[in-house]
């Protein structure tokens, strides 16, 4: 059985990684997907890999506007929305004393700024019973070299899920965060890491992690299918880890 037949879901960031594994796994479930994404290209490709259940739209989180026109958009198209994933983000690894200006203020505004108001408008289109999910990551909590920045600012989303939860309350509205540690994505191929250097640079990664390898898109999925569904029905206000334990360590 299908868990989220009939269901409408948004997931920000949708068009690779965590995004897109999660995306084509809640449309193989029966959810009618929007993803969405800065590039036509990108955006147009990922919607052909899920299928005809997916429809994507273009715009950058950390443009306000672009939360409203989302929003309006699929209250005219769908009625509503049952699922919301805010999942974008950026992270640029820097010293803090290097960090400039821009870099702090494009990592917040995308990963702090984007989500906070990304719900704020898309909240009142949720159906009530609905589910929203806020991708953060250990950082938030673990400390780990360069991540200053990027870690604030996913302590920060981390916050609003917990006001948000409470928020939402009457309207059974269920908030979670998925917080994933190191993982297989097109992200690692932006930091900088020369091809020849990577196997020893995932190597490395792995060696801090108690299950000894990476994550991978599709085990985020699952996961945020879990907080999505009705397996996790009482499951409210938390911050699932999924990082292989690194975070315990």
């Amino acid at each position: 059985m299908q868990t989220l037949h009939g269901k409408t879901a948004l997931i920000t960031g949708g068009s690779s990684g965590i995004g897109l594994a999660t995306a084509k796994l809640f449309a193989a479930q029966g959810a009618h997907v929007i993803i969405t994404g800065r590039r036509k290209d990108v955006v147009d490709a990922a919607v052909a890999s899920i299928g005809s259940a997916a429809t994507g739209l273009l715009g950058d989180v950390a443009d306000i506007a672009h939360h409203d026109a989302v929003a309006a958009e699929l209250k005219q198209r769908f009625g509503g929305l049952d699922i919301y994933m805010a999942n974008a983000g950026l992270n640029t690894i820097n010293d803090s004393a290097q960090v400039s200006p821009d870099e702090f203020d494009a990592q917040f505004s995308a990963n702090a700024r984007g989500v906070f108001f990304g719900v704020q408008n898309i909240a009142p289109i949720m159906r009530d019973g609905g589910a929203i999910i806020i991708t953060s990551s250990i950082a938030s909590q673990k400390v780990l070299d360069g991540h200053a920045v990027y870690a604030g600012s996913k302590a920060a989303i981390e916050a609003f899920a917990r006001s948000w939860m409470v928020e939402f309350r009457a309207r059974r509205i269920r908030v979670n965060v998925l917080s994933p540690g190191p993982v297989n994505t097109p992200i690692l191929d932006k930091l900088g890491i020369p091809p020849e250097q990577r196997g020893d640079f995932e190597q490395q990664v792995a060696s801090a992690i108690p299950l000894g390898r990476l994550g991978e898109p599709e085990e985020l999925a699952s996961a945020a299918l879990f907080l999505a569904s009705d397996a996790g029905s009482f499951v409210n206000g938390v911050v699932l880890r999924v990082d292989g334990g690194m975070s315990v360590l």
